[in-house]
């Protein structure tokens, strides 16, 4: 199976995100999420084509669309950052991270802005020294376009 992640992966299928960790006990350290630069060839995969309105998978879907969308600017935008996601133990979760200069910009992405999400107090504590942004509909292309 390792062997086929890899080969997507090299063919630009499908993307690899590390878990970020600075080795405390209930943080995650050998993780990665997978995401497709393509949401055509996840809903393939998954033989799911219903309309958006009808989807159980919308956050999933969102959140692929959000990370494709970011990795093709920082590729095409020449920007240099580690990318990392970030999880606990206790299923404590920031979606996505990039670490410019050792400083951290933490998002938690949200399909619907009805949705409140806030920073968990585990990575604060931790990480005294980072940003956090919630994208939702409303904000994401400033976002994808930072």
């Amino acid at each position: 199976m390792g062997r086929y992640i890899f080969l997507l992966e090299q063919a630009f299928v499908i993307y690899r995100l590390p878990s970020f960790s600075r080795n405390l006990r209930n943080e995650i350290n050998k993780g990665r999420k997978i995401y497709f630069f393509d949401n055509g060839i996840r809903n393939s995969i998954i033989n799911n084509f219903s309309p958006l309105n009808l989807r159980t998978d919308k956050g999933a879907l969102w959140e692929n669309f959000l990370m494709s969308e970011r990795l093709k600017k920082i590729s095409y935008g020449q920007l240099y950052c580690n990318r990392y996601f970030w999880r606990t133990r206790q299923q404590q979760e920031i979606d996505y991270i990039e670490d410019y200069d050792g400083v951290l910009h933490a998002f938690k992405y949200k399909y619907s802005p009805e949705l409140r999400s806030k920073l968990p107090l585990t990575f604060s504590k931790a990480y005294p020294q980072h940003s956090f942004s919630v994208i939702d509909l409303t904000d994401y292309e400033g976002f994808v376009m930072r």
